[in-house]
């Protein structure tokens, strides 16, 4: 039976329209998928295959179904009920059993993933993942082996949950010279940054309350320090660019040091402060850049509005211009919906005995983020006394850096300057900020925040 709240299920298709297609539809084959891994986003597959089978036939002619699943406890509960004998804790008896025509990967890490990948691609078998770790890390190796064993290897669950924006990035702007893609690619600081911005939590408390709701793990490191989006940032910009761009190519800033004060500044002129991913490229040298930080959103921008634990990506191209893409950037279901649809994409392919263009992948030089240019948020701490503004701005001026806006909050020991910048290098930037932390009158510099043009 089809679930009436599934993503997948047009609006408007009545029965008799399903089985009058069901009647009619191509038979293309019976395809035998192997699954590595049920944990949420498995055991979602797992029901979704069996929920939307109907469809699918009658759709693509393709009947769908899991024969083999390795787990790494067979005692384990599951969230959804799977015949003992389709269970193996061998995962590569599933890559390499006759019977399995694709093979979709879900347990995450770097090994045993890549290996067992491998192999499937070697033995000409298709492979859906949904592993950001791996791909953003060995992605253009297995995207090379799969282009030459002439098979799939599909990733659109890995970057925004099930949010349809690899294949737009790999196949429908194929042809476009994209220039940037910037986005909120981690739902947990997404809502963390939410409740700071709208109720004026503090980062710990709002922290605490991801946890309690499962946004957040309980080490959140990954999340609230960039290392999730970096990852993301690395598999949009080698698709994006058939470029090798790997994690480590990634600069990474979290959001564990920005106060509630800070967010209050941004708002009051206007801004929302988000994590962003960015990955761009300069037309003129071919540079890459490649970068994860807080930045102040201004409110017109469609970004802005992105609340809780919602993904958006912002993609600007020359002839298509700005697109943005919005949606549920992770949970079990999503995620498994992109997974869904890679598989029968895949799976079509395999039938007619095809496969996707993977693209080849060149080396590019990465911009470090010294030589990235942005207008700057600064608020310092200072002594309410005479010589205080000018002695901030000659720093300011020694490094080349332009005020755009100086504000004074408070007096007394509360003093504080905030400061708003004309563009400027992060290099210089960063030498002024080195320069402030040493004089006397400034008892301290808060966090410092790009802002990001309209």
């Amino acid at each position: 039976m089809t679930s009436p709240a599934s993503p997948l299920v047009a609006t408007g298709v009545s029965e008799l329209d399903l089985k009058a297609s069901e009647s009619s539809a191509p038979r293309l084959g019976h395809v035998r998928v192997g699954l590595l891994g049920c944990g949420n986003v498995g055991a979602a597959l797992v029901k979704l295959v069996e929920q939307q089978a109907p469809m699918i036939e009658a759709r693509t002619g393709l009947r769908l179904e899991i024969t083999r699943i390795a787990v790494r406890n067979l005692s384990r509960g599951r969230d959804v009920a799977v015949p003992e004998g389709l269970l193996t804790r061998d995962a590569h008896s599933v890559v390499n059993d006759p019977d399995v025509d694709v093979v979709v990967e879900v347990i995450g890490g770097i090994e045993p993933a890549r290996e067992l990948i491998t192999e499937a691609l070697a033995a000409g078998k298709p492979v859906v993942s949904a592993n950001k770790e791996l791909l953003a890390n060995v992605g253009t190796e297995l995207f090379t082996a799969a282009e030459s064993h002439g098979v799939d290897l599909l990733c659109e669950a890995a970057v925004a949950g099930g949010i349809p924006l690899m294949r737009a990035l790999r196949e429908s702007l194929r042809g476009e010279p994209i220039r940037r893609v910037m986005g909120i690619v981690n739902g947990t600081t997404n809502f963390i940054l939410t409740k700071m911005t709208e109720e004026g939590a503090e980062y710990s408390a709002a922290l605490a309350e991801a946890q309690e709701l499962g946004y957040a793990e309980r080490d959140p490191t990954a999340d609230v320090e960039g290392y999730d989006a970096g990852a993301k940032v690395a598999i949009i910009a080698s698709i994006c660019f058939g470029a090798r761009v790997v994690a480590g190519d990634v600069y990474h800033e979290g959001i564990s040091n920005i106060s509630a004060a800070e967010i209050a500044i941004a708002k009051r002129l206007g801004y929302v402060v988000k994590l962003l991913g960015i990955a761009e490229r300069d037309s003129q040298t071919g540079e890459i850049g490649v970068r994860v930080h807080p930045a102040m959103v201004p409110l017109h921008h469609p970004l802005a509005s992105v609340r809780e634990s919602y993904n958006a990506v912002f993609v600007d191209s020359d002839a298509a211009g700005s697109l943005m893409f919005y949606g549920r950037g992770a949970g079990g279901a999503p995620t498994a919906s992109a997974v869904l649809g890679d598989l029968i994409d895949a799976s079509l392919n395999l039938c007619q005995g095809t496969h996707g263009i993977s693209g080849t992948f060149t080396r590019h030089p990465i911009r470090a983020i010294d030589e990235t240019t942005a207008e700057y948020l600064l608020g310092l701490d200072v002594a309410d006394q005479p010589g205080v503004l000018h002695a901030v701005t000659g720093v300011f001026a020694r490094h080349g850096v332009s005020i755009r806006v100086a504000e004074q909050e408070g007096i007394g020991p509360d003093a504080r300057l905030v400061f708003i910048t004309h563009e400027a290098r992060e290099a210089d930037l960063q030498a002024t900020v080195r320069e402030l932390r040493d004089l006397d009158v400034v008892r301290r510099v808060g966090g410092l925040l790009r802002v990001i043009s309209g």
